[in-house]
């Protein structure tokens, strides 16, 4: 059910620009005052207004990915409607800021504000409160992004029973994603959400808990705390663990894994200016570790099983440039080796590594970036079906094989929009935000499907990496100067179609192909063959959609 608006305040309108500066499609972004900018759009002779900033990280949306009806963030791809303002894709939690447009009889654009969006450039959705005669009772299992949004949502959903968040970690939702890459926030930097926020919502989080058993039979949930919660419905997102390879010494001091607030914690505690620190895998976990942490230390060097770090996702090209970046930044790079052993002193720390090829490295700090195992354990004997690896099938509305039960996030193994037919097991941070929204709408009585579209995005030595899309790849062609890190990666498949894009320094490209393939639209080589204008394909975005029979 809607969640009822409230009565709100308009502003005086402000006269902004005139009808005649706007052509069909085009974005404009305008000044309502001196301190709010706002994103004028004309589409079919009609113009909407939206606050101008992503509600993520504050990226310019008027430089964005304009499709019919929304627009999406040329930095990471959230997307936006135009007509409500709302968050319809991830990364972020707010929605954007709506303004009333009129047109004067002498064509000046006037725009009216909410008074009480004026104090910051993004807006929480409106949420219902519990209503005590509600007895039924949903559980959110995971308090990672996907779990932070499903609780969320479901407020603003309508759904107005008890709600219990049950977080294994001991802080509230926070941005997981930032902690490889700065290692030096405090969780009050991080969080989505303060505790008041879910005190006013009537969200009860449970902090320090885990589930320990799922009883479907019973529609129970056992938590470690002991407590046993009988649900209506509930959603499960609760990820996965960093994985430690067998290796002699593994498990040594000062071995550290990254994948919660407090490994960044414990890592910082263990480095100074005289550490050696050696960084296993050349994932983006471990390569973000590595340049966060080498202008504060003696040495870092990476040690990668294949030819160049980041091949299996972007080719021997784009990873033999990645390499000469750390080369250039200090990281030593031991690509084609492993790590045999890790040897300690008699205190029990890390001293040395032993490399595959028998070569042994001083080490102070070892930290794995070798993979992840995912959090399903507790589903054993639950009745709801788990794959070899772990994760869980979902329908395209994210339930699973079990009535009122949803999963999401990195454990759910469901359908993309795309190329890829069969179920896909993505662990995207942007993507467990999207299933916590799909599930709620579906457990709140709606019907929602998904269609998503991966999107992944880093920031390594200032530059910013955005990747869209996923499948096998046969070619990459290189639209730019790999040199310069100004460029498009197309990835290819034996079909010539197009299944991924990646960019650096060229958005917002990556997030106008995110779009094209949400429309349901694909790219094949063929639009991407003339080099002098290989960008033409994007005028797609604004043809009418495809019909479906």
């Amino acid at each position: 059910m809607p969640v009822e608006q409230e009565a709100v305040e308009y502003t005086d309108p402000v006269a902004v620009c005139n009808v005649s500066d706007l052509k069909e499609n085009e974005m404009k972004q305008v000044d309502f005052d001196e301190d709010t900018r706002v994103l004028l759009v004309k589409q079919k002779g009609r113009l909407q207004a939206v606050g101008a900033k992503c509600t993520h990280f504050g990226a310019p949306l008027h430089t964005g990915a304009l499709s019919q009806g929304r627009v999406r963030c040329p930095w990471h791809g959230a997307c936006f409607s135009l007509e409500t303002g709302d968050i319809e894709d991830f990364p972020g939690l707010d929605s954007l800021p709506c303004y009333n447009v009129e047109v004067s009889s002498e064509g000046q654009v006037l725009l009216r504000a909410k008074r009480s969006d004026l104090a910051t450039s993004k807006r929480v959705k409106n949420m219902v409160a519990r209503k005590p005669e509600d007895q039924r009772c949903f559980i959110v299992v995971g308090g990672g992004p996907s779990g932070a949004v499903c609780a969320e949502t479901l407020r603003q959903e309508g759904y107005t029973g008890r709600l219990i968040l049950v977080s294994r970690e001991n802080y509230l939702p926070y941005d997981r994603i930032k902690i490889s890459k700065s290692m030096n926030l405090d969780i009050e930097q991080l969080r989505f959400r303060d505790e008041a926020f879910y005190q006013q919502h009537d969200i009860e989080v449970w902090l320090g808990v885990g589930a320990s058993q799922l009883d479907t039979a019973q529609k129970e949930l056992h938590c470690s705390n002991g407590y046993v919660v009988k649900y209506d419905k509930i959603y499960i997102a609760t990820g996965c663990s960093s994985f430690r390879p067998p290796i002699p010494g593994v498990s040594l001091n000062n071995v550290k894994t990254i994948r919660e607030l407090d490994d960044t914690k414990s890592i910082v505690a263990a480095v100074g200016e005289a550490s050696r620190v050696v960084c296993l895998g050349a994932s983006f976990i471990a390569l973000e570790a590595a340049a966060a942490l080498v202008s504060k230390v003696a040495s870092v060097t990476v040690v990668g099983r294949d030819t160049v770090p980041l091949k299996a996702a972007f080719g021997e090209q784009i990873g033999r440039r990645v390499a000469k970046l750390f080369e250039d930044n200090k990281v030593h790079m031991r690509m084609e080796s492993g790590i045999s052993e890790v040897i300690g002193d008699d205190s029990g720390n890390v001293a040395e590594v032993q490399l595959a090829d028998g070569t042994r490295l001083p080490c102070d700090l070892l930290i794995l970036g070798t993979g992840s195992t995912l959090n399903t354990q507790f589903l054993a004997k639950s009745g709801v079906r788990i794959n070899r690896n772990g994760s869980v099938d979902v329908t395209d509305f994210l339930e699973s094989n079990v009535p009122d039960v949803y999963v999401g996030g990195d454990i759910a193994n469901a359908h993309i929009h795309g190329l890829a037919h069969e179920r896909v097991n993505i662990g995207h941070y942007q993507l467990a935000q999207y299933h916590g929204r799909i599930a709620a709408i579906n457990m709140c009585g709606s019907v929602k499907k998904l269609e998503a579209v991966p999107f992944f995005f880093t920031m390594i030595f200032g530059k910013g990496i955005r990747y869209a899309g996923h499948g096998s790849y046969k070619d990459v062609i290189i639209d730019g100067s790999l040199e310069d890190f100004k460029f498009v990666a197309y990835f290819v498949n034996e079909a010539d179609t197009v299944t991924a894009v990646a960019s650096v320094g060229r958005d917002p490209i990556v997030a106008q192909f995110a779009e094209l393939i949400s429309q349901g639209k694909c790219l094949g080589r063929g639009h991407i063959e003339n080099v002098e204008d290989r960008q033409a394909w994007t005028t797609k975005l604004l043809e009418p959609l495809p019909l479906v029979r």
